[in-house]
């Protein structure tokens, strides 16, 4: 059908995304269990599994949130963006990256083909004053045939957020969940808080998290969000997704 979607969950931050005819895969993390990535020179956190699937066949284009940190672009992942047409990032990952990276500010769009268009959300990756330690991430709307699909990135739920649901009236959010504690006490990424604000500033959108497992920093589970949501009576809005099963949506 021409306004199908279907995605399939890999684990981590990494989803394959099909629609308008394309394939498209956020924040590529492919390495096997054991790979450790370092902060500062120093151990901070390793990867507890596998992708679900390594079957993922061509993909078009990298949504990628950030180049910086491991468990968005690990050492597999990198290898794949020399394979696919362009991958779309921050304007100094692109920088970074080179070749056929691409970087979106936010609210600028990119159109990949007749049917699909790529906007860059604003995101940020901790509390205030985070920035200078955990440096720009983004997010992406995608809109296809009518349907509009808002990938967060690795951000917490602040104005940035807000901004978006002013803008954007997606029918998917997909957050970047985990309560990721790679630096200390506080959140990189959203925890059950960040979460249910989500769902609430989104109250006609089905939320899937993903960014959860698969990571020795993550700190709060699937199950943690569902119990969540069912205790404010919006249970039925998040949808968790199983690992390595292609789904319509």
């Amino acid at each position: 059908m021409k306004n199908e979607v279907n995605v399939t969950y890999l684990g981590g931050p990494t989803i394959i995304l099909e629609v308008g005819g394309l394939r498209l895969m956020t924040d590529p993390t492919l390495d096997p269990a054991g790979e450790q990535f370092m902060i500062n020179d120093k151990p901070a956190y390793h990867k507890t599994e596998g992708p679900a699937t390594t079957n993922i066949g061509k993909i078009d284009t990298v949504l990628l949130s950030h180049d910086q940190h491991g468990d968005n672009l690990d050492h597999a992942g990198r290898e794949l963006l020399n394979k696919v047409d362009k991958t779309l990032t921050t304007k100094i990952g692109a920088e970074r990256l080179g070749d056929n990276a691409i970087g979106l500010a936010p609210w600028e769009s990119i159109t990949l083909n007749d049917e699909v268009v790529i906007t860059g959300t604003p995101a940020r990756h901790g509390p205030a004053g985070s920035e200078k330690l955990t440096g720009d991430v983004t997010g992406f709307i995608v809109t296809a045939a009518g349907i509009q699909i808002y990938i967060t990135g690795d951000t917490v739920f602040y104005d940035g957020v807000k901004e978006v649901a002013e803008k954007f009236k997606p029918q998917y959010v997909f957050i970047f969940a985990g309560a990721a504690k790679p630096r200390g006490p506080f959140n990189v990424t959203m925890g059950t808080n960040d979460a249910i604000d989500t769902a609430f500033a989104f109250p006609d959108a089905t939320i899937i998290p993903v960014h959860f497992e698969g990571w020795s920093h993550y700190t709060e589970t699937g199950e943690m969000l569902q119990q969540s949501f069912n205790a404010l009576g919006i249970g039925g809005q998040l949808r968790i997704l199983a690992p390595g099963v292609k789904t319509s949506l």
